[in-house]
This record gives structure tokens, sequence and C-alpha cells, in this order.
């Protein structure tokens, strides 16, 4: 039993230090793409988007932080705005079946999140949390 306590605090002590890790690596990169911005004086819709996805990266470590869990949607919403700001980025330079396969994935994860959304509506856990979470 005692073996169990200790594996428990060490598996949960490394899990707050990786969090941290990526928190810190979070903010450095915010203010790495902030740098560029005021250095080039322009904002591109790319540069949102990144910053979105960091705000994203961060609001998930929060919620993870706070229940506990991580929601499944939360790394789908940051995939399809990766996979959006890599259309946008590189549009000149795909062809067609390439933005289209992008397109279609970006529609796939859009279904899936709603798939989510309406089992967690009309299924939902017994349990007390009522997220589609893992964990």
């Amino acid at each position: 039993m005692k073996l169990k306590q200790i594996s428990h605090h060490v598996l949960t002590t490394i899990e707050a230090i990786g969090l941290l890790i990526i928190t810190v690596c979070t903010l450095i990169a915010i203010g790495f793409e902030l740098e560029k911005m005021f250095a080039q004086q322009i904002v591109t819709l790319a540069d949102l988007l990144l910053l979105f996805i960091y705000l994203e990266v961060l609001a998930m470590i929060a919620i993870y932080l706070e229940s506990g869990k991580l929601p499944v949607r939360m790394p789908l919403y940051i995939a399809m705005v990766a996979l959006s700001r890599y259309m946008i980025l590189d549009m000149k330079n795909l062809d067609t079946w390439r933005i289209v396969g992008i397109a279609g994935a970006i529609f796939l994860i859009a279904i899936t999140v709603l798939v989510l959304r309406y089992g967690n509506n009309h299924y939902p856990y017994e349990k007390k949390n009522q997220d589609d979470t893992v964990g």
C-alpha cells in the first residue's frame, strides 16, 4: 500500500513538472511571437491563429489543473486551428488536392466535435462531472 502511495506521489509530481514545463515553453513561444510581430510591425492572420493555439494550450492546462481531467475537445479545437493556419500559410504552395484534403480533415474533426457534444448531452456519464474527458 505504501508503494502505491509513493508511486502515485511520484507520478503526480512528474505530471506537475511536465505541465509547468509546457506552460513555461508556451509562454516563451508567445513572447517570441509577440517580439516578431513588433519587429515586423505587422500582425497577420497566421500570427493571430498561432497566438490562439497558444491560448488554447494554456486553457487546456488550466482545465486539467482545475479538474484533473483533459477535455477531449480541446486538442481537437487546437488541431482545427493548426490545420487552418497551415492552409493559410502555405496556400500558394498547396495543390488543389492537398487543400481539399486539409479542408476535409478540418471538416472531419468538426464532425467529431459535434458527435462528442451530442453524446455528452444525450448520453451523459453517471458521475458528477459530465464532460467528455479522459483521465
